[in-house]
């Protein structure tokens, strides 16, 4: 008898621990099911850099993406992957399961924001830029621009403003995640310029006794000083020839980079600004790039125009007419004058 009540009773504690367990797991899986299936609306939720897995549940559970942050910590352990969720701005819906919430953090699955840098901005005007679309601090990026200087050229000077990696942010289209670091987008930028100006492109320079921060500088000039793609290696070959015979480059461009802001006309007084950067009054190169040149500008110094031409006059609609000689560029101004007339 006594056996009999011992085996009962070891069969209803087994009962009642499958009871609780079968309970327990309805428990877990109702608290990974959607908050509400039928949801559809898109939540951006920002995950901040360096929150802990119990603050990330803490905060989804708050926004309503997930049912339990007790149940979902357990998740990422049990999955391994706690402490591994990514920060940044994600879309998330209600109507995901805890386990698709986890998968899409921990693949850092990001919104995504797009952002294009035209040819020839200044380090200023993509600091601008990505102010304006609100994905960096405006004087943080500058103050880092100041001090970057990872082109691996030890030639590389700063500009008057500052900026070491004036000409080698490389102009191009860019995705990015919010909330991405100043220093990241800049690394972003130059790691870019890094893949794009090839290690060919570099001998190719060095062939032509041009270093990696001549070469871009060169390009910048060309860049600002070109409208039309197909003058990009007439002008960078007067700009070569002047160089060889020691001849002031006299490019506006470089006096438009002093002054900083666009002037339509530049007086004679403004070419007398005492500058290293005026072309007028200096010989050889400015100390360095004048903007962010993109790979045409690049290539045309790379492989410039067979041409003898010295002197380049610009036109209304910005492109221009070139001549050998003095007395040509004389006549050429003199025919743009009469047509603006």
């Amino acid at each position: 008898m006594i056996v009999f009540i011992q085996f009962n009773r070891k069969i209803i504690s087994l009962i009642i621990g499958a009871i609780g367990l079968i309970i327990a797991g309805i428990i877990v899986f109702y608290g990974l099911q959607p908050v509400d299936r039928q949801a559809s609306q898109v939540r951006l939720i920002n995950i901040p850099q360096g929150a802990s897995t119990i603050q990330i549940a803490t905060l989804l559970a708050e926004e309503q993406v997930i049912r339990n942050p007790l149940l979902f910590r357990m998740l990422t352990r049990i999955e391994r992957l706690d402490n591994k969720l990514q920060a940044g701005e994600y879309e998330l819906v209600a109507g995901m399961t805890s386990t698709e919430v986890l998968r899409k953090l921990a693949l850092g699955e990001t919104v995504s924001y797009i952002f294009t840098i035209p040819e020839g901005f200044t380090v200023e005007q993509i600091a601008l830029l990505l102010a304006d679309k609100n994905l960096a601090d405006r004087e943080r990026f500058l103050a880092l621009a100041r001090r970057e200087n990872t082109t691996a050229d030890s030639e590389n000077t700063i500009s008057p403003f500052g900026y070491a990696i004036e000409g080698f942010l490389f102009p191009d289209t860019y995705r990015i995640s919010k909330g991405m670091k100043e220093e990241e987008i800049i690394a972003l930028m130059l790691k870019r310029f890094n893949a794009t100006v090839t290690g060919e492109m570099r001998t190719k320079a060095a062939s032509q006794g041009l270093t990696l921060h001549q070469l871009m500088t060169l390009a910048s000039l060309v860049e600002r000083e070109a409208k039309s793609a197909s003058e990009r290696p007439i002008i960078a070959a007067v700009f070569l020839h002047r160089l060889r015979i020691e001849m002031p480059l006299q490019s506006c461009a470089t006096i438009q980079y002093i002054l900083g802001t666009p002037k339509q006309e530049l007086s004679v007084q403004d070419t007398q600004i005492e500058s290293p950067y005026n072309t007028y009054l200096h010989t050889g190169l400015p100390p360095g790039p004048i903007a962010n040149p993109g790979v045409d500008s690049v290539s045309a110094v790379l492989y410039p125009a067979d041409t003898e031409v010295l002197y380049f006059v610009a036109k209304s609609d910005g492109t221009h007419i070139f001549s050998k000689t003095y007395e040509e560029h004389l006549q050429a101004i003199e025919q743009i004058n009469n047509t603006t007339e």
